[in-house]
């Protein structure tokens, strides 16, 4: 009941703090760039970058590599060792591809920015377990089937949709629907739906390797259980530094700043893969 009341005091804070941090001039949204409103206090311009806490610091880390990364066009690039072992693998090799598919998830910075969302304001555990399994569900169907089914899409049109969940989840975290859309969408079923696509963007990085029907079955299921590993290592990382910031009263003073950098790296991903995609046109 605690961990219950301090998720809706969270969410009823940062409803708050939306109207103190937002301003429009000329048609536009942009951040307040005098004063900041905060428990009621105003912030000097001298003070304003103390809205920067650890968490925001780590997403600030997450967007810099997203700009910094060597494949700018895609967050599912394969490194040239992997690729060559995956294509001239004959027959099944379960523990090189269960690390395979956890070393992708665990350096997927799409995927790691769009379970930071989704779990930023569960404070439950059985919360945490049930929205990423609707994830798990999602993504683990589309990759088995479109690898086995062979189903193909434009890889920079699936990965700009990776993104944009990205954006979505953020936006709602903000409470950005009931403000400014006047309704919330199911959380859920957004949350398994976009685990469709992130499932289909893995599948679409293995369809460009010339893959051994030899022990193929074996070597798909291992990566999706490698990817399953790689999940909960990322998630329980995030999980204990999240648990950490809550207990620091700066937390809800931070959400809104560190939900605008976790939207702006969605934004910055949909950028990459569109470019991608008219350039490849």
């Amino acid at each position: 009941m605690i961990h219950h009341r301090v998720a809706i005091q969270a969410r009823d804070h940062l409803q708050r703090k939306l109207s103190h941090y937002i301003c429009f001039e000329a048609g536009t949204l942009e951040v307040c760039s005098k004063r900041v409103r905060i428990s009621g206090k105003n912030m000097s311009s001298q003070n304003r970058f103390r809205v920067f806490g650890a968490g925001t610091a780590f997403l600030v880390l997450i967007v810099v590599l997203a700009l910094l990364a060597p494949a700018a066009v895609s967050a599912h690039n394969v490194s040239q060792r992997d690729a060559s072992f995956v294509e001239a693998n004959k027959g099944a090799a379960i523990p090189a591809f269960m690390y395979l598919g956890a070393k992708h998830m665990v350096t997927g910075y799409d995927h790691l920015l769009f379970l930071v969302g989704v779990i930023f304001f569960l404070y439950r555990l059985k919360d945490v377990i049930q929205y990423v399994s609707l994830f798990t569900v999602g993504h683990s169907l589309t990759l088995l089937a479109g690898v086995f089914a062979n189903i193909h899409a434009n890889s920079h049109i699936v990965d700009a949709i990776i993104g944009f969940s990205v954006v979505y989840k953020a936006f709602d975290n903000m409470d950005g629907f009931k403000r400014f859309l006047g309704f919330q969408p199911n959380t859920k079923i957004a949350v398994l739906i976009f685990g469709l696509f992130h499932g289909f963007g893995l599948a679409t990085k293995l369809q460009e390797f010339a893959l051994s029907k030899e022990g193929l079955v074996a070597n798909i299921v291992s990566f999706n259980v490698g990817v399953e590993i790689g999940q909960c290592l990322a998630l329980t990382a995030v999980l204990i530094g999240l648990s950490v910031w809550r207990t620091r009263p700066g937390f809800l003073q931070h959400a809104f700043m560190t939900n605008t950098l976790l939207m702006v790296g969605g934004f910055i991903l949909v950028g990459y893969q569109l470019t991608g995609y008219w350039v490849g046109q």
